[in-house]
């Protein structure tokens, strides 16, 4: 299968298409043909490994995808091959035509929501949420002055009420 790898750190130029073997689910884990990858911000700082904490190399960047099972592993319930997903997180990296993922990273994708939304949902949601609701305590009512919301983040934390169940403030 095709994968962008990357076996130095740096800018774009180091991410390389290449072939790889395709993964194998073992016990509580699930293949995804991946339709649709999210590319944010924190996959470019691991690439060029800014802070010294990113990946042993070489590896697939990415932990953002959505698409459909293609095989599950020994334990896998509740999941089956043709069952559209989003991923949040993966062992082998989203960056691929498959991606590796343990059960617990993978959510139901409604039939209404498209493979490009879905692969759009893991890091702009989960860090609205911790910002919000895990470090902030926010609460419906309250009023949060979000600067800058033109990416995924601020799109979230703009329409926040609404996950807060107080629709009429959004």
């Amino acid at each position: 299968m095709k994968a962008i790898r990357v076996s130095e750190y740096g800018g774009p130029a180091v991410l390389k298409l290449e072939e790889v073997p395709a993964p194998q689910p073992g016990p509580g884990q699930v293949v995804v043909r991946n339709h649709a990858i999210g590319v944010n911000p924190v996959d470019t700082y691991l690439r060029a490994n800014v802070d010294n904490r990113g990946p042993k190399l070489p590896y697939t960047p990415g932990s953002d995808a959505a698409g459909v099972v293609e095989a599950v592993g020994a334990g896998v319930t509740g999941l089956g091959k043709g069952d559209r997903v989003y991923v949040g997180g993966t062992v082998s990296g989203a960056y691929a035509e498959l991606s590796l993922c343990e059960q617990g990273q993978l959510h139901p994708l409604p039939a209404n929501v498209t493979f490009a939304q879905g692969a759009a949902m893991n890091v702009p949601y989960g860090t609205a949420y911790h910002a919000l609701v895990d470090r902030g305590r926010a609460e419906a009512g309250e009023t949060v002055l979000v600067h800058g919301a033109s990416g995924g983040v601020g799109l979230v934390v703009g329409h926040w009420p609404y996950y807060l169940g107080d629709a009429s403030r959004e």
